[in-house]
């Protein structure tokens, strides 16, 4: 397995970093009857790059490397699949995807001597599973026979037909394997997770709906976290005991979720305020269909419109930044404070919308819309899972977390983002045009080049995945193309706190071909109140006596 060196910190405390949402839907609550799963991968040291594993098939005693995602750090050697199946990101050649979200949970179940941690059983998985059922089969056995290194996590795991949560933990050092439940999503509903255990109560009785460890209630009552009976066990009251920062960082974002698309988020809001104790449900119908584009649009959610809504206090600036870059938890006179915490955040190292269906070949029918940074700032460009290269600003090894390159995708949008944090309102403008007309072009030209893959996979397999795969690397390549040159056009438009003139796109120069006086745009109103009462009337102009 390849060594990648990421640091991908998810705690549920008052911690500097909460990292990562998944979104899910259903077959049955999509508009085309894909299932579908979002991830945002958030870590203050992530490179967002598109990994490949390929297909490959390998002698018998022929072991893998096995390395902690987040660091890099060798675990040990586990032997090799006799086979293994064509990986892009977190989907594989047979439409299954795999997401996560870190909960921590209980620290002293951490098993330190473990060779698998959550990263690691990721990727070794898409390797090896062709559905969501084989996988979790997969996940569970990898931990029980190797050990598992990591804290707590959720999984996300969909296939065309199936879409799961999984929740697992270690049970501490020296104690091999790990307990864990998995929860089939009802077709007709939509999920969420981000970074807090969010399964309670499971049916015992119904393995076509729901898995489990056999120790996972016995485990808890012989560490104290449980004493009721089995009907009235809770995983996450268990092993992920909600705390203010689960709330209002965590489910929060769910919340923010089922706010779009249902119409009992009003009901549940008094839990993310910790005045309920009841917990919002695991998964909800909603009150439309969802597409990618829905799903595209959510990741770059900032609570617009809510009470969270980060716009709207004095942290948002003269430019209604959504974005606040100190810790997110604080102390000010005594007193403990936190900014909120929305689903897109400028930590993101990559992003995607996983698109499933079981209406066409698995050649054509598994898309990976990904996207590298903050996912306001992104383009999800369509990476079909049977493709056999990356594209180049995409590539695994161009430029790194410490080194900048103009053909990196991810160092391209980070120049763009960073720009844009600091004249939101004004540059959003301009970045949210050209991202809406790229992604509406690849949804508007996705029928007619998958109906040409089609017709090329009815005689040759090999050309309908050459013609998707060059398809994916043009597209990433040309957009990635676009970015830099909005890039140079904001540092010109932008310059020195004014704003040039433009018609249709294009700058203009004055009359005479010189250069055209800009805009100097007044700042907000209520930011300038504000710096007003805080600076009294030392601003305030004054009558010069004669």
């Amino acid at each position: 397995m390849k060594k990648t060196f990421l640091i991908l910190t998810c705690l549920v405390s008052m911690a500097p970093t909460f990292a990562c949402t998944n979104l899910l839907v259903g077959k049955k609550a999509s508009i085309d009857g894909s299932t579908m799963v979002t991830y945002n991968a958030d870590s203050y040291a992530l490179y967002g790059e598109l990994y490949h594993y390929p297909a490959a098939k390998y002698a018998p005693g022929t072991m893998l490397d096995v390395y902690e995602w987040d660091t890099g750090k060798f675990l040990g050697k586990i032997p090799q699949a006799a086979e293994t199946y064509n990986v892009i990101g977190n989907m594989n050649e047979h439409q299954l995807c795999i997401g996560e979200t870190t909960f921590t949970g209980r620290h002293e179940l951490a098993d330190s001597t473990g060779i698998i941690d959550y990263g690691s059983l990721i990727y070794i998985t898409l390797q090896r599973a062709k559905t969501a059922r084989e996988a979790i089969r997969c996940m569970t056995d990898l931990v029980a026979k190797y050990g598992y290194y990591s804290e707590g996590e959720s999984f996300s795991i969909v296939d065309k037909n199936e879409v799961w949560i999984m929740e697992m933990i270690g049970k501490g050092a020296g104690n091999k394997g790990a307990v864990w439940v998995a929860v089939r999503i009802p077709d007709d509903c939509i999920a969420a997770h981000a970074n807090q255990s969010r399964i309670h109560q499971f049916p015992l009785n119904d393995p076509q709906n729901c898995m489990y460890s056999k120790d996972v209630i016995s485990f808890a009552r012989q560490k104290g976290y449980f004493s009721g009976k089995d009907k009235d066990f809770s995983f996450s009251n268990a092993y992920n005991p909600l705390d203010w920062g689960g709330l209002r960082w965590c489910e929060a974002r769910v919340w923010s979720f089922y706010n779009r698309y249902t119409d009992k988020a009003e009901q549940w809001l008094p839990y993310v305020l910790s005045e309920d104790p009841n917990p919002m449900p695991l998964y909800v119908k909603p009150n439309k269909l969802l597409g990618v584009r829905d799903l595209m649009e959510t990741m770059r959610d900032h609570y617009e419109g809510t009470v969270f809504d980060p716009t709207k206090d004095f942290g948002a600036g003269a430019f209604h930044s959504p974005y606040r870059f100190n810790p997110l938890a604080f102390e000010v006179d005594g007193k403990k404070y936190s900014f909120e915490r929305p689903i897109s955040t400028q930590q993101t190292g990559f992003t995607f919308v996983g698109q499933m269906r079981n209406t066409l070949p698995d050649v054509v029918g598994g898309v990976f819309w990904f996207g590298v940074d903050d996912s306001r700032f992104t383009v999800y460009t369509p990476m079909y899972a049977c493709m056999t290269q990356t594209p180049e600003c995409y590539r695994v090894g161009n430029g790194d977390f410490q080194h900048f390159s103009w053909t990196s995708a991810f160092w391209i949008h980070n120049w763009v983002a960073n720009m844009a944090y600091n004249r939101y309102d004004q540059m959003l403008i301009d970045t949210k045009a050209l991202q809406d007309q790229q992604e509406n072009g690849y949804l508007q030209t996705q029928p007619e080049i998958e109906s040409r893959a089609l017709q090329l996979l009815e005689s040759d397999r090999n050309a309908a995945v050459n013609f998707l795969t060059n398809y994916s690397v043009e597209t990433a390549q040309q957009s990635v193309a676009e970015w830099k040159t909005l890039g140079e056009k904001l540092v010109v438009k932008y310059m020195d706190g004014t704003v040039k003139k433009e018609v249709n796109g294009e700058l203009i120069t004055n009359e005479y071909g010189g250069s055209q006086y800009p805009n100097r745009p007044k700042l907000d109103e209520n930011y300038l109140r504000e710096i007003v009462r805080q600076t009294g009337s030392w601003l305030e102009e004054k009558k010069i006596e004669e």
